[in-house]
């Protein structure tokens, strides 16, 4: 009877039309798209419409006063060819991206690999420790007194006191250390929601695995992390890699805290400097959407090619 059942359904499927039969399974599982339509409302007014409408608005001149009109291709070429500054924005978010993207990501898992070992008490005061500078709103400070312009500042006077310089230096008004100390202050606060879902990820893994492993010829801690635990940590590792893209791409925080808008000679000026100069104080609307648009894209390639590379992982 289960048979001709079976042989019943399949039959029904086939004589209708996939609108029909999507339709009819829409009818079906209501009670679940009833119960998922909120959200599903609230990410398409407030994540799909934006970017698809920046997108619209990147082929216009659009300033918020006059009605927008269209230039095509105008934006997009003036960015490429026209505009210096763009290029110089580009060039130092590729540096920050490379930089502090992989190193941030692979600190989070291997401080979060070390602090699983560690016994639940002492786990949860270390972990802690390494989280407060991502939360901490004291750190800009810490570092602006760490690296004051004036001999008051602990570098300058440490150097003066050891007699390696005679002037102090303004390191965040210098365009030979903005950079580099803009990176460390960046990776020194990065520590923050991926390296708590790498513990959680870490604490989810069955021991039973590494048991089963050390059966099956597994001998050291590196294999059981390459053929156990990475595995296992997929998603959260997915998570991990999209919270690091986004956070190295859209670095700006920590320079205009540091260095001030702009910063001197655009030495750690990014995309997302450039995007809000022209969207947030200039008003040209058309051509912020453009550079919103480029860094859209960059995040999306990123995160494409990171997918590929997790997904070999364990294989």
């Amino acid at each position: 009877m289960s048979k001709n059942t079976a042989t019943k359904k399949a039959g029904t499927r086939k004589d209708l039309t996939k609108t029909q039969w999507i339709l009819k399974e829409v009818v079906r599982n209501k009670v679940a798209y009833f119960m998922v339509a909120p959200y599903m409302i609230l990410f398409a007014m407030f994540t799909v419409m934006p970017v698809v409408l920046s997108i619209v608005v990147s082929f216009t001149d659009f300033n918020l006063l006059e009605w927008p009109n269209f230039v095509f291709l105008d934006n997009y070429v003036s960015l490429f060819f026209d505009d210096d500054i763009f290029l110089i924005a580009v060039k130092n978010t590729l540096i920050f991206a490379v930089v502090v993207g992989p190193v941030s990501y692979l600190m989070s898992f291997l401080v979060a690999w070390f602090i699983n070992e560690l016994p639940p008490r002492i786990r949860a005061l270390v972990t802690l420790v390494f989280y407060a500078p991502s939360i901490g709103g004291n750190v800009y400070l810490i570092w602006g007194t760490l690296f004051s312009a004036d001999s008051y500042g602990w570098a300058n006077a440490t150097l003066i006191k050891f007699g390696i310089i005679t002037k102090e230096i303004a390191f965040f008004q210098n365009e030979k250390w903005v950079m580099p100390l803009c990176i460390v202050v960046a990776l020194w606060i990065s520590l923050g929601t991926s390296f708590l879902a790498f513990i959680a990820g870490l604490q989810g893994i069955d021991r039973a695995q590494f048991e089963a492993g050390a059966v099956d010829g597994i001998k050291n801690r590196w294999q059981e992390l390459y053929y156990i635990t990475l595995p296992n940590m997929k998603p959260q590792l997915m998570f991990g890699a999209v919270m690091a893209i986004t956070g190295a791409f859209g670095f700006g925080g920590v320079v205009d805290a540091l260095c001030g808008f702009p910063s001197v000679n655009y030495a750690a000026h990014t995309i997302m400097h450039h995007l809000n100069d022209y969207g947030g104080m200039r008003f040209e609307m058309g051509y912020s959407s453009a550079i919103a648009v480029i860094l859209f894209c960059i995040m999306v390639g990123a995160n494409s090619i990171v997918k590929r590379m997790l997904s070999k992982v364990g294989t």
